[in-house]
């Protein structure tokens, strides 16, 4: 079983007129006090007042604000006997007032207070509706299979679901969180996806899904796999019907793989010409530093080069060491004949 650890500093979204209506109330009893001595003092007194170094400057709304955020990070998620406790109430039905319907005649015991306090508006209207005969107010989820329904309402109780249900319904949950307005569900099917459910068979279907749902984040995760592993995304039967249900779509994924190739093609190229750039640059300092320096047999006709000289460290050195001795001495410049001189006749031209 895995759980969802909600955030408890919404909890406490006025922080800021808390610390600042007690810092005002401090201020005012510190005031009143003052206010409140007598004006009669003794010169000795007054004296011994006056040494009184003054106290530091309370600290800041701000300040206090983010030290009091800090403290509420480690207690952002309910200990497992709560949640045990909403998940008992929740199978046992215990002063149910809600039922909740699907299309294969599934129910589903639930409580409106409970209900009532998710952050629903959709949910919210539907309560509004009077009891039925039986005393119970009665909710229909269409499109869905009870167990799906089940594991979206067992979440609103506990925010606790089985991995095996979420493998199973993930998508369904997707639907219902995003047509009953829980955005917390919503954020922990998208995380699922991301982490472990999101494949190369299913990602055409979640991408869709992911369109109508008003979820971003999925959307560009499923348009990256798509890319990345066209070839086996295109043989895959969710790609078979998106080309016959949505043009447009199928025409924009091709869009996005050409404008992807492309990309890749211009870093190609660019990182090619980089390369050519160094090795130029390489070559460049290699030549100043024989023309310079002098490296091996090779320099200036003024500078003797001693025979304990240490090893050159340019890596291009070597081998315009060896084009030079050999443009030197090469008897063969017919055309057609030295490969090096013809290099060099071209790079003249």
């Amino acid at each position: 079983m895995a759980c969802f650890d909600l955030d408890s500093s919404q909890l406490f979204s006025n922080t800021h007129s808390i610390d600042s209506s007690f810092t005002l109330h401090f201020e005012r009893s510190v005031s009143d006090e003052f206010l409140a001595t007598p004006n009669a003092c003794t010169s000795t007194q007054t004296q011994s007042v006056s040494n009184i170094p003054e106290p530091p400057p309370l600290p800041g709304a701000s300040q206090a604000r983010n030290s009091f955020s800090e403290k509420l990070k480690g207690c952002n998620f309910a200990p497992d006997e709560t949640r045990r406790m909403w998940d008992k109430l929740f199978y046992d039905g215990y002063e149910a007032d809600v039922r909740v319907v699907t299309d294969d005649d599934g129910v589903i015991l639930a409580h409106s207070s409970v209900l009532q306090g998710i952050n629903s508006p959709v949910l919210r209207s539907m309560l509004e509706q009077p009891r039925a005969k039986g005393g119970f107010r009665c909710i229909r989820i269409p499109g869905v299979p009870s167990e799906a329904a089940r594991v979206f309402i067992r979440f609103l109780y506990s925010s606790c679901f089985d991995r095996d249900a979420m493998k199973s319904y993930v998508l369904h949950l997707l639907v219902l969180s995003h047509t009953f307005s829980v955005p917390c569900i919503k954020k922990v099917c998208v995380s699922q996806l991301e982490q472990a459910l999101l494949t190369t068979d299913n990602v055409v279907d979640v991408l869709q899904l992911a369109r109508q749902c008003d979820a971003p984040r999925l959307s560009l995760l499923c348009t990256r796999l798509i890319v990345k592993d066209f070839k086996t995304v295109s043989a895959s039967e969710g790609w078979r019907v998106m080309k016959q249900v949505s043009r447009s779509l199928e025409q924009e994924l091709l869009e996005s793989l050409v404008e992807t190739d492309s990309r890749k093609a211009e870093r190609a190229r660019k990182a090619e010409e980089r390369k050519v750039y160094v090795q130029l640059h390489e070559a460049m300092e290699a030549l100043v530093h024989i023309c310079r320096d002098g490296c091996r047999t090779i320099g200036p006709r003024d500078k003797m080069l001693k025979g304990s000289q240490a090893a050159c460290g340019f890596p291009a050195c070597k081998g315009l060491e060896l084009l030079v001795r050999h443009f030197s001495g090469c008897r063969t410049r017919v055309p057609g004949g030295c490969a090096n001189c013809i290099s060099r006749r071209r790079c003249r031209i």
